[in-house]
């Protein structure tokens, strides 16, 4: 009872300790909830039809496009360039996929397994001929050879001890497989919903009628122009209450789907020194000096020079070569050298020299037996003698490859397939070999690691010059010396204006330029300058202020400095009138239509064209021939065609006088002397033709119609903020 009594003279105490021990509690979880909250939202990407995507999410669809494509292109690492250029394609399909799906879902479209299925089957779809399961006599999809590596699959899946490279090919070509057979249902879907669409659209009796006659129907006019250049820009008044009014008029044109940002920014290209270029100009004297000497090396010269271009010890192309040095080559004789010189084309210095000047085939065509002499070199001999020997009493080449293991097939050598790459010395030896064979001829080759070929050209086409040309092509880049001075120099301009003002008041007298961008979250570039997706993800950045300066950021191939300053952020879905480009349209519209008001003034006293040309400024009477509404009018004196002009001839009959016509060129006015048909006839040639017009019009509604689509389904991109 005593301790009964004493919790209730203590209860008071006791709930407060409680509620705010609960209180604690529930605290605790609620920042807890607002942090993991906080985590996500940094994690979303995307948003679309408010349906969230996050960073990992987005990244997986990469991957496994990227995997797809190296495997399909045979490509290793993709570059940064790639990669971007693949993930948005990953987004605009992720984007029109899902827009898609969501309508075909209230509509009720599906596509059902039987149907990928039927598709496979009958091989209905493009993507099928992206597989390995092909024909190999047609080159078509073979559903035969898919369902066998399907049960391959399965049964290498249950079956322990299973070769590594083996299961990793399967394992490649099984996800291809289910990349492909997914992508086959997107399509079909896609399908549907384009159809569904495509099928509103109809060309009915009445619609091809009015098409063919607004085609058919042809007037004459007398016509007088007043062009808007006879009021001077000076009488005309532009106030913000009319900007804003044209402005929201025109608004749907400023429609966009990403949010942008206003910069500010100064570039500083970093440029070599004087003493640079004479440093690069020294050490170049000294390889024209190697490469003049008597039994030079060419490719070891070349290649320690540091040259952009590789040495190729076989006849190339011209073409193969740089831009500036194919188009003087055919100048320098051979076994003399030019240079070194400047070429400010690509800001470097360089040397040629021509060895030999040949006349060879770009094509030859031709069949190979490779007899290996690795492990016997004697024996190997023996074997090829005997080949020769059997080709020379007349045995099909075919004939004898096949019991050789190999196809002996004619096969096309091309200057391309070899010009570009990194040739070892067997296969330039083949190269020369086979380059000086006559056609018709069989010989054998011995290559230097005793392999020996048995080699039939049949054919040589397309003689064109080559040569055996040592390039050494350096660029005049700048020291490090050089770049730490550019870099002081700019970092301390930057330190002593932190001001946007500043930095505009003080950038000329110090050799720099602040220039002006507006960006959109896809753009992915700053100042059109690579590697500038730091600084991007900066600008657009939510924590960025307006008027913050940013760091200086290394960006380009590391010879560009870049600051930059926030002066705008939109994101909103139009461009806001405080943009440049959308002032000076708004600007133009409202001065052209005040304009026309004060040219409609002068001539609503005229009675007749006539009295139209003789407006100051007025263009004199024109007779204009065969208008029809179906399309704008050109007139050759103002050197425009009018719409509006068209439309307006077409309202009227003969006889009448119109004025006050308001064109993109000026105002006009005419009077219709005769009107007629031409000879075309409304028959089936005509029919299909009005068809045709109709189906281009259904395109481009359904082409505006996924713009609108695209609005509504609400689409967030953040993508900006993590590439």
């Amino acid at each position: 009872m005593a301790t009964l009594q004493t919790i209730r003279s203590k209860g008071a105490l006791l709930i407060l300790v409680v509620g705010l021990a609960l209180f604690a509690f529930i605290a605790e979880e609620a920042v807890r909830s607002l942090s993991s909250s906080k985590a996500e939202s940094h994690q979303r990407i995307a948003e679309i039809y408010g349906n969230s995507m996050n960073v990992q999410e987005f990244n997986k669809l990469v991957d496994e496009q990227a995997n797809v494509t190296k495997l399909l292109y045979g490509l290793g690492n993709l570059t940064e360039e790639q990669m971007q250029q693949l993930r948005d394609q990953v987004w605009n399909t992720y984007v029109q996929n899902t827009i898609i799906a969501h309508e075909a879902e209230e509509l009720g479209l599906t596509v059902t397994d039987a149907e990928v299925q039927d598709i496979i089957k009958n091989s209905r779809s493009q993507l099928l001929m992206q597989t390995p399961f092909r024909n190999e006599q047609t080159g078509a999809f073979d559903v035969q050879q898919l369902n066998k590596f399907l049960t391959d699959y399965k049964a290498m899946q249950g079956q322990a001890g299973q070769p590594a490279q083996a299961m990793e090919y399967y394992n490649q070509i099984y996800a291809l497989w289910q990349y492909i057979e997914k992508n086959i249902r997107i399509e079909a879907l896609g399908k549907k919903y384009n159809a569904l669409l495509n099928n509103s659209f109809i060309a009915n009796p009445v619609a091809l009628q009015m098409g063919f006659d607004d085609q058919s129907r042809e007037k004459t006019i007398l016509m007088a122009a007043v062009p808007y250049s006879t009021v001077s820009d000076n009488d005309i008044q532009v106030s913000d209450a009319e900007l804003k009014s044209m402005y929201e008029e025109k608004k749907p044109i400023f429609e966009i789907l990403q949010p942008t940002r206003d910069i500010k920014y100064i570039d500083v290209a970093v440029k070599a020194s004087e003493t640079d270029r004479q440093q690069l100009e020294a050490e170049m004297a000294e390889v024209a000096e190697q490469l003049a000497a008597e039994g030079a090396d060419y490719a070891s010269v070349v290649r320690k020079s540091g040259s952009s271009v590789t040495y190729q010890p076989i006849p190339v192309r011209g073409e193969y070569l740089p831009y500036d040095i194919n188009n003087r080559i055919d100048t320098i004789p051979v076994g003399t050298q030019v240079g070194p010189y400047a070429n400010a084309g690509d800001n470097t210095l360089n040397i040629i020299r021509v060895n030999a000047k040949y006349s060879l085939p770009d094509s030859v065509q031709l069949q190979q037996i490779i007899v290996d002499g690795t492990a016997d070199a004697s024996a190997a001999q023996r074997t090829a003698d005997s080949i020769v020997n059997a080709l020379a009493a007349g045995a099909p080449f075919d004939t004898i490859a096949r019991k050789y293991n190999q196809n002996g097939d004619l096969m096309w050598l091309t200057s391309s397939q070899y010009e570009r790459g990194n040739i070892e010395e067997n296969s330039r030896e083949l190269i020369r070999a086979i380059n000086a064979q006559a056609a018709g001829t069989t010989q054998k080759i011995v290559l230097p690691n005793k392999n020996i070929v048995i080699n039939r050209v049949a054919d040589r086409r397309n003689f064109v010059e080559k040569y055996d040309v040592a390039v050494v092509k350096r660029v005049i880049d700048f020291s490090n010396d050089t770049f730490n001075k550019t870099f002081n120099e700019f970092s301390q301009f930057v330190a002593s204006n932190q001001k946007l003002e500043d930095l505009e008041a003080n950038a000329v007298k110090a050799g720099y330029n602040v220039q002006e961008q507006t960006l959109t979250a896809i753009d992915h570039r700053v100042a059109n300058l690579t590697s500038t997706r730091e600084l991007f993800r900066w600008i657009f950045n939510d924590d960025t202020k307006a008027n913050e300066i940013s760091d200086i950021y290394t960006v380009g191939n590391n010879n560009h400095l870049i600051v930059a300053c926030l002066t705008g952020r939109n994101d909103s879905h139009y461009t806001p009138l405080t943009n440049k480009e959308v002032d000076n349209y708004v600007r133009t519209e409202v001065i052209r239509n005040k304009k026309a008001a004060t040219i409609k003034e002068k001539m609503a006293a005229c009675k007749d064209v006539a009295a139209v040309a003789r407006i100051a400024g007025a263009q004199p009477v024109d007779t204009l021939r065969r208008i029809s509404f179906s399309s704008p009018v050109f007139i050759a004196s103002i050197g425009a065609s009018e719409m509006a002009l068209s439309g307006a001839v077409a309202a009227v009959g003969k006889g009448s006088f119109v004025n006050g016509v308001q064109g993109n060129t000026g105002v006009y006015a005419f009077q219709v002397i005769d009107e007629g048909t031409n000879a075309a006839k409304f028959d089936d040639n005509a029919k299909q033709q009005q068809k045709q017009s109709i189906v281009r019009h259904a395109q481009n509604a359904a082409s505006r119609f996924i713009q609108v689509l695209q609005t509504k389904a609400g689409i967030e991109d953040r993508r900006y903020l993590f590439y």
